[in-house]
């Protein structure tokens, strides 16, 4: 498979390695992007890979609660500008509001779902990009509920109250006091919209995540020429380190970087007598997992010349 500058361009974004290791990388894996990042890994020149914060798709993030559940809604868009549509905000948050009635994470149902006028949700969507003039998407949607206590929501910095880049819905089990919850849930969601996790706990962590790490990490064990019960230590170590740093309630809670997620919430539920469970969280980066292509506008400008 061949490989393009792009190619090379977007791998050191990724990765943070030099010009000349990128190309020899891809020219290794045939131009596999995502194979070049696990092998500069496995030699030390890259940065453990997380999901890429550099997103490319344009809209916004919706966020809605009512007491024990709360939802989270992404709508694309094409540019930021349109985000900033005060149009597409009010759609983004009825669009939101109504998924909140649904309770289910079926973005086709959701179309269907009534929204106004007579029309479904399918239908104003329409009706949007008709009248904006610029292709939209709704692209998925998840709800958290607790049978007691609270769903907080949080949006980083906000383009609108609830709706912004990145939404965080932190779902709190527990009999204590709403605003102990309250208090306890926004710190909660802002160290997720920071940190990351992409679990609640290691065990959630996605198999196939974790047979990429262990993977990449006997790669790089093998290469150090140790004994094969100290290649495997070595493995084992590292991908429990990925696990760890990787899912919630084991992360170091952002506020003081030295207490797990777990200690602060069990601490929480001691202060307020009553225990508190951190039973789900969702965290909804726009754009995140879509690669938006570039354009090279001087060529976009000669063809058109062309034409």
């Amino acid at each position: 498979m061949a490989f393009s500058a792009a190619d090379v361009k977007a791998l050191r974004e990724r990765t943070g390695a030099g010009m000349m290791d990128c190309k020899k990388a891809l020219s290794e894996t045939d131009g596999d992007l995502e194979a070049a990042v696990d092998l500069l890994r496995s030699k030390g020149l890259a940065a453990a890979a997380k999901k890429s914060s550099r997103t490319a798709a344009e809209g916004l993030v919706g966020v809605a609660v009512t007491g024990t559940k709360g939802v989270a809604v992404e709508i694309n868009s094409e540019t930021d500008f349109v985000a900033k549509n005060n149009g597409f905000q009010d759609f983004v948050r009825k669009v939101t509001e109504i998924a909140l009635d649904a309770g289910s994470d079926d973005v086709d149902a959701l179309k269907q779902a009534s929204y106004a006028g007579g029309e479904t949700v399918g239908d104003a969507l329409t009706t949007s990009i008709a009248t904006i003039g610029e292709n939209q998407a709704l692209r998925r949607m998840k709800t958290v509920a607790v049978p007691q206590g609270l769903v907080v929501p949080y949006v980083h910095n906000a383009a609108a109250p609830n709706l912004g880049k990145i939404g965080v819905l932190v779902a709190l089990e527990s009999e204590a006091a709403a605003e102990v919850l309250e208090a306890l849930g926004k710190q909660l969601a802002m160290h997720i919209a920071a940190a990351f996790p992409l679990s609640l706990d290691a065990d959630s962590l996605d198999a196939e995540l974790i047979a990429r790490e262990r993977k990449v990490a006997a790669e790089k064990a093998a290469e150090s020429g140790k004994p094969e019960d100290v290649q495997e230590k070595m493995v084992n170590g590292a991908v429990a380190k990925f696990a760890k740093e990787n899912a919630l309630l084991s992360q170091l809670f952002v506020i003081d970087n030295k207490t797990p997620v777990a200690k602060v919430v069990e601490q929480a539920g001691k202060d307020a007598g009553s225990p508190i469970v951190l039973t789900d969280f969702v965290r909804f980066q726009l754009g995140e997992g879509i690669e938006k292509e570039e354009s090279d506008f001087a060529a976009e400008v000669a063809a058109a010349v062309g034409g």
